[in-house]
Parts: structure tokens; sequence; C-alpha cells
């Protein structure tokens, strides 16, 4: 059985025009919890840090919060796929990704691509997989 996750703890962006995007933050099945990819806006402010490593905080911790909406802790993503928009970014990346995980652990799988992301000024985004606590 699917089940859909949602929190306010973690943005859910609509379009332009007021539509929703057609997805969930996450999916629940079995014993596993599915992120969509997380942006870095901050679902307090709405604001988007301008800065990378910035963003990559704001990111992890938005995954943390879809996941743990699931039923999970940080402890307990198992997988990340990160997107980022240019490759000179991947050193500052490797490291506030190192620091966000440093008191787990095990740091999840990982796979991380290059890519023009969707929306103006998002420098990263991250999905996850998760396992249930």
């Amino acid at each position: 059985m699917l089940d859909r996750i949602h929190t306010d703890k973690a943005p859910f962006v609509r379009f332009a025009d007021g539509t929703e995007p057609p997805l969930s933050q996450a999916i629940r099945f079995g014993d596993l919890i599915f992120t969509s990819g997380q942006g870095p806006l901050d679902p307090a402010t709405n604001e988007m840090p301008a800065d990378f490593a910035a963003q990559v905080r704001q990111v992890l911790a938005n995954v943390v919060e879809v996941a743990q909406a699931g039923g999970s802790r940080k402890d307990l993503i198992i997988k990340c796929t990160c997107y980022l928009d240019d490759r000179a970014n991947f050193a500052t990346f490797n490291q506030v990704y190192r620091e966000f995980f440093a008191d787990c652990s095990t740091l999840p799988a990982r796979t991380t691509v290059v890519a023009q992301l969707v929306r103006e000024g998002v420098l990263v985004e991250i999905d996850a997989v998760a396992a249930l606590a």
C-alpha cells in the first residue's frame, strides 16, 4: 500500500499560476520512504539562500523534515540522489554534506549529478530514500 506523506515543515512549492505540481513530497511503501526532490526554500520564510553552502544545508534540512513526517530519522536516510547546477560546487557540496551527516554512524549511499535545475536560483536539489524508524 502506498501512503502519501506531506508536511508543512518542508516546502511544497506551487507553480507560478498557483497550481500544485503533479507529485507528493514523499511516498511511504512498506518500510521505505521515497522523497521527491527537495529544494533550498526555507518553509518558515519562503526565502531561498543565495549562497551555495547555505542552500545545501537548507535542502538537507528539508529532506530530513519530509523523512521525519513519514516516520523516519536523519540516521535512517539510506540513499540520496543529489543534483548540482555547477561542477565547481562539488568540493563545497561534499564538505557541507559530510558535516551534516557527521553525527550519523553511516553515511547514506549517494549519487551526485551535475544538471540544469528547473527553478531559477536553485543551485542544488536532493531526493532520498529512508527506512522507517
